[in-house]
């Protein structure tokens, strides 16, 4: 593929992209004393899944980094162990809120088709890679 010198590679694109999610949505929720990790636990306690399997890839899999993550959503009394309590729900829908509008900023511009086939372009990059 032809890389001019103002048309930097993937991997440079994916660094910088995932930077300023990280930071963008950190200081997003900084406002409401929670880390962008916090936020995906609450998220993914109203899921099928343990918080432990849905927070994997983003943590080093040693039980005291997720509790690092989950125990202060305890103390708000936001969690009760892998399940959302009622004001962990009523917090949940209020981040939600934010987080979706935060998403719309970072995709303006973009259609849904471009969405879908970026994704899609990415999947299979990352199966190719997964494979060798």
């Amino acid at each position: 593929m032809y890389m001019s010198d103002d048309n930097k590679p993937i991997g440079w694109w994916l660094k910088e992209l995932d930077g300023l999610l990280e930071s963008s949505f950190e200081r997003l929720l900084a406002a409401d004393g929670l880390t962008r990790r916090q936020w995906q636990a609450l998220n993914a306690a109203a899921g099928p899944e343990p918080i432990a399997a849905a927070l994997a890839p983003f943590l080093d899999g040693n039980a005291e980094t997720l509790a690092a993550v989950t125990e202060p959503l305890a103390v708000r009394g936001w969690l009760l162990g892998d399940e959302l309590t009622p004001s962990g729900q009523a917090a949940l829908t209020g981040l939600t809120a934010k987080v979706r509008e935060q998403r719309r900023l970072v995709t303006a511009g973009v259609s849904n088709d471009e969405y879908a086939a970026t994704i899609d372009v990415l999947r299979r990059m990352a199966q190719n890679l997964s494979a060798t």
